[in-house]
């Protein structure tokens, strides 16, 4: 059995709802805007998000799901497929999951309404089921979202990031978004303020040890998917080159920035950069950062009930590192 196909095990008939209920939430009386939208549930990747709403959901609702967990996966869904819209058109990206995005389908300004309309439905039907809560919880990590973003492109300018500043940017930008998926797993079926925060802090070091298995991924640890490199192209500073920079002597730390600001582009300074990071101990600081990441995930795990949804989440946790792809 797969390990998706696993995870998915108990919560399979939730999961087969779900599809229908989020195809239901997009729906508008404008044939060009249900064209586009059918475009994208056909082409939907793993669904982890809401797999982490259902799994929480029944860890702490004893096996159950109410109709509130349906609705706290369909807005989480909602939102975050409307930031990967604009973010195709902030990244002029032409290409998502495999298939042409939408602003490569439709041009810039239909894709960017279209994310507009996809955020609104996702504000709407929280707000006409007075979910107030769950909205709470997906505005917060919206907006550390977006913070994130900016303060990589800020600190991207001058390649000055700290492993402080860098913790905090993977935080906001990719952590916060699973965290609340757990936490409104947890809010969904009334879960204790403590429960929900300790599942928000769950999501939070998973999606820490997700972020950082990406970055390794730059070093040719990934078998498919993005190109050698391709981070240090952009000239995103990531965990193992951070520490290379630390750790190394004033005259290859010049050499490095000089890489990475004027010759990112040129294959072969990129491969020994790559090379440097390697042999400077840069991939296994970043693995044994991962490692500490989903050891306390573990930890606080270990603090609910045994049974086949911590089970299903402990693995979901391993396969985040485990991955090849």
């Amino acid at each position: 059995m797969k390990v998706v196909e696993q995870i998915k095990k108990p919560i399979y008939d939730e999961m087969e709802l779900f599809e229908e209920k989020f195809t239901q939430s997009m729906s508008s009386k404008v044939a060009l805007l249900n064209r586009i939208t059918h475009f994208i549930v056909n082409r939907k990747g793993k669904q982890m998000r809401p797999m982490f709403v259902f799994l929480v959901a029944k860890l702490l609702g004893k096996g159950k799901v109410n109709e509130r967990a349906y609705r706290g996966a369909a807005v989480i869904e909602l939102i975050h497929t409307a930031t990967l819209v604009h973010d195709d058109v902030v990244d002029d990206s032409n290409k998502r999951r495999g298939f042409f995005s939408i602003n490569a389908l439709w041009k810039n300004k239909i894709a960017v309404l279209v994310g507009d309309y996809l955020l609104s439905k996702g504000l709407l039907l929280s707000i006409e089921n007075e979910d107030f809560d769950l909205l709470k919880i997906i505005s917060v990590a919206v907006r550390e979202m977006s913070q994130g973003e900016l303060l990589q492109i800020e600190k991207a300018r001058d390649l000055n990031i700290t492993e402080e500043v860098y913790y905090e940017i993977i935080r906001q930008k990719t952590a916060t978004l699973l965290a609340s998926c757990c936490a409104i797993g947890a809010q969904a079926v009334n879960g204790t303020p403590k429960e929900v925060e300790k599942m928000h802090e769950f999501g939070e070091l998973l999606g820490m040890a997700f972020q950082i298995k990406d970055d390794l991924f730059d070093y040719g640890e990934r078998k498919i998917g993005k190109p050698l490199g391709i981070d240090i192209k952009e000239k995103k500073m990531t965990l193992p080159l951070i520490y290379t920079l630390n750790v190394a002597s004033p005259s290859e730390k010049r050499k490095i920035i000089n890489t990475v600001k004027n010759h990112n582009t040129d294959k072969a300074k990129v491969r020994e950069l790559i090379q440097t990071v390697k042999e400077k101990g840069g991939l296994d600081f970043a693995t044994k950062k991962m490692e500490s990441y989903r050891k306390q995930a573990l930890e606080l795990l270990a603090d609910f009930p045994k049974n086949e949804y911590r089970e299903a989440l402990e693995i979901m946790l391993n396969y985040v590192i485990e991955r090849k792809i």
